[in-house]
């Protein structure tokens, strides 16, 4: 999420209750979490572990709640709970959400289509029965959205603290571009900080899960029941078959098949077709599921 105007880290830690490490006229001019963080945003961290990985970031300014030594040319924010002042500072700098109590009341619509605040649809787009599009979502020309799809509701992000979870507080939103088409039952979350994006002449399946901040390529196709979590890079042309499940915060390249009912928990080189829970190139795991098949037969030759 960026900013209406650039603040100074001074500025920032006096408003947000924090004390300051760096130039006190460093500019910030934006907000997000570490899969997605550019120069200008602010990132948090809070467990010893990642320090380095946000301290290493493309972000300006690192909320932190240990005194660590300071990047040139970056800025620390010190805080007790860096999680709640990265919510804070989100919640403060957010449009405000302003419910909509009606549905869309016209001859051309079907009936049930709600739209939220701020949402902005192009030429020729089909929106099915009972179709949510909440507050943000941009949708553009000669896309068709099925029936009882929900485009743009929050992220699954959540900090476990004393054995409850607090939800991060969503600002980003959803952008398909053209020439989409999004089977019914689907759901599309809107990006925790950043946007969620689906590209020109992608083809979505019914009951498709797709989380926040992903990005998907050009004319790819994605079968019923996959999932997908957040802040997955997908390029173009890809095809994930049938139940397909794939992992957070992986890159998957161009021109990859996933074969159905397979688990994706890591990153997968263009060009090739995967299979298999984990899944790997599927010419070595169709050997090795000859090998298991072969196994009770070699033991009892082998005991």
């Amino acid at each position: 999420m960026k900013f209406e105007e650039a603040l100074s880290l001074s500025e920032l830690a006096e408003r947000f209750h924090c004390s300051f490490v760096g130039d006190p006229e460093l500019r910030v001019s934006g907000i997000n979490e570490i899969h997605r963080v550019v120069p200008g945003d602010i990132v948090f961290v809070d467990h010893p572990k990642y320090y380095q990985k946000a301290l290493n970031s493309n972000a300006t300014v690192i909320i932190i709640d240990q005194e660590v030594e300071c990047p040139s040319g970056k800025g620390l924010l010190m805080s007790e709970a860096p999680f709640h002042t990265f919510n804070a500072i989100t919640r403060h700098f957010s449009r405000p959400r302003i419910p909509v109590i009606s549905s869309i009341n016209s001859p051309s619509a079907y009936p049930g289509v709600y739209l939220g605040e701020n949402v902005k649809i192009g030429k020729n787009v089909t929106l099915y029965p009972n179709t949510t599009i909440l507050d943000g979502t941009i949708i553009e020309d000669n896309v068709t959205i099925g029936p009882n799809c929900v485009i743009g509701f929050d992220a699954f992000y959540y900090k476990k603290e004393k054995g409850q979870y607090t939800a991060m507080y969503s600002c980003g939103n959803v952008h398909i571009a053209s020439h989409v088409e999004i089977g019914a039952g689907c759901t599309i979350d809107r990006g925790v900080s950043d946007t969620t994006r689906i590209g020109e002449g992608t083809k979505i399946d019914n009951l498709v899960q797709i989380g926040h901040d992903t990005q998907i390529g050009k004319n790819c196709l994605i079968a019923a029941q996959c999932g997908i979590a957040g802040c997955v890079d997908i390029g173009d042309r890809v095809t994930l078959w049938g139940q397909v499940g794939c992992a957070s915060g992986i890159e998957i390249g161009s021109e990859v098949v996933v074969l159905a009912q397979s688990g994706i928990s890591k990153s997968l080189e263009s060009g090739k077709t995967y299979f298999g829970s984990p899944c790997s190139e599927v010419r070595e795991k169709f050997k090795e599921l000859a090998a298991l098949k072969a196994l009770p037969n070699y033991m009892k030759k082998h005991p």
